[in-house]
């Protein structure tokens, strides 16, 4: 099997690689498929450099000019959007389904930054004293950074670069080395569709990337989503170093179903928010909150569907879940079921058991479905963030005790709740302190236009990803007054000019 030499891509062609690398698996069989180079200081300094020399000419560039790029990226993307697809499965394992839900989700984004011309819109008063008229403007601030997660490799980078190039910034991404490749294909193509060289830089690496982006004193603003411990660091250093940061931390997302609800619905909502891409999302539902009696109508038929996923090769049309990414994300999996099972929670459903067919799977990094029952909110599969297929159902005895559960966690990134009452939910919605809610959704992503974060500790800033959110991000508002000499009084003025 050829094992692949995955490099960086700055100032408008691949770099041959650094001394370090990391092994690239296909996480379905457990092979090396690749090397990655691990970026030392000195290669994110050149990839600085490129943007910094090439932002002057783009952020002259207009905006019109530049959105004719992005729809010309835009269509290119739409010709090879499967291959981003395959690249996600080999690397990461998801489902091909899924995978191409994911690029379909970044394509979204890139519609949004194509009407970037509208979106850069300034105000603008005429007289707002006499002889004298104010606007404002947003301008590119600059080199910007995205420092992405293994678990959606094309999606969020395209929360990120669409909007901040479209806006007039050039941009470096630092993709997880876990799945890089498909990093580099967007770069191809951005540079297919006329994007100038340095505009766009792909710095593959680890941790001594991450520092060197976040201290880089040419580096204007940075965006992460990870963990949040990594967030919260990411955070304070760029914050003190003087950048404007974006940091998505971790998640623990909650799904309060009530005795009114549709309980087929409920357990499919469960099954695909629980399971789907393994658990490996920061949206993943990974806490049931079953409210009254709806727990024992709902839990026999749960176990069942969840014993029976269809889990196997992410390459093969019929899965319904792919392997977990890497060796170490099984056993941290598999370390938190033995947790739960040590403190008290009743294992319906252990995962753990699952062997794939023999052949070439069987040395990849497979797990199945686990389901816990009785959890209770001392417990650690309760409180930390698992990013695997382990759900844990909490029962509670009222619509108020949900509420305070949930409000009560340290995480608020996403939750949902199921429900045929309207009152029900439009309470849950009010009261809730969790920055995205779905009622009878399991997922809530917002739509591109709308912008993606959440709130406690799951982010760290100001404003949320993409949508107008993410023109704010990427740009800074510049204010002007004006008047001209015919219209100036004469004499010097001492005192706090106001309209006359």
């Amino acid at each position: 099997m050829t094992i692949s030499r995955i490099n960086h891509y700055i100032n408008g062609q691949r770099v041959l690689g650094d001394v370090r690398t990391q092994d690239v698996f296909n996480p379905a069989t457990g092979e090396v498929t690749g090397k990655v180079a691990l970026a030392t200081s000195q290669t994110v300094n050149e990839a600085v450099a490129a943007a910094r020399a090439a932002f002057p000419s783009w952020s002259e560039t207009p905006p019109i000019r530049r959105a004719r790029i992005m729809l010309q990226f835009l269509r290119l993307l739409e010709d090879r959007k499967d291959d981003l697809a395959r690249i996600i499965t080999a690397e990461h394992g998801k489902v091909f389904t899924d995978a191409q839900g994911e690029v379909a989700r970044g394509i979204d984004i890139l519609e949004f930054a194509c009407g970037i011309p509208q979106l850069l819109k300034g105000d603008y008063t005429d007289q707002v004293s006499r002889g004298m008229d104010n606007w404002t403007m947003r301008q590119p601030l600059g080199v910007v950074a995205g420092i992405t997660p293994f678990n959606f490799p094309v999606m969020v980078p395209m929360w990120m670069y669409p909007i901040a190039l479209a806006a007039g910034n050039t941009f470096i991404l630092k993709p997880s080395p876990t799945d890089p490749s498909a990093s580099l294909l967007m770069a191809d193509l951005l540079h297919e569709a006329g994007l100038p060289d340095g505009v766009f830089n792909v710095v593959q690496g680890d941790k001594e990337s991450v520092d060197a982006l976040i201290n880089h004193p040419d580096v204007r603003a940075v965006s992460f989503v990870g963990s949040t411990p990594i967030a919260r660091h990411i955070y304070e250093t760029g914050a003190r170093n003087g950048k404007r940061v974006q940091a998505l931390g971790g998640a623990k997302n909650h799904m309060v179903v009530m005795p009114d609800a549709d309980i087929e619905q409920a357990i499919d909502a469960l099954i695909g928010a629980a399971y789907g891409s393994a658990g490996e999302r920061c949206m993943a539902i990974s806490v049931a909150v079953l409210v009254g009696d709806v727990a024992d109508k709902l839990m026999p038929a749960l176990a069942e569907r969840a014993r029976m996923l269809k889990i196997t090769d992410g390459r093969d049309l019929k899965a319904e879940m792919g392997p977990i990414v890497s060796s170490v994300a099984l056993a941290r999996i598999n370390g938190y079921i033995a947790q739960g099972v040590e403190s008290g929670a009743t294992l319906i459903v252990d995962g753990r058991n699952y062997q794939p067919e023999k052949g070439e799977l069987a040395n990849g990094f497979w797990t199945g479905a686990s389901l816990f029952d009785h959890v209770t909110p001392d417990m650690s599969i309760y409180r930390e963030e698992i990013f695997g297929p382990v759900l844990s159902c909490v029962r509670v005895d009222t619509f108020a005790e949900a509420v305070e559960l949930v409000n009560a966690h340290e995480f608020g990134n996403g939750v949902s709740c199921y429900t045929r009452d309207g009152n029900v939910a439009r309470e849950f919605s009010r009261r809730i302190q969790v920055g995205m809610v779905g009622i009878n959704v399991p997922i809530p992503v917002p739509m591109a236009w709308h912008g993606f974060g959440g709130w406690k500790n799951s982010l760290f800033g100001d404003m949320h990803a993409y949508g107008e959110e993410g023109v704010r991000f990427y740009t800074k508002q510049k204010s002007v007054m004006q008047r001209w000499s015919e219209s100036i009084e004469k004499g010097a003025e001492f005192t706090m000019p106001v309209a006359k």
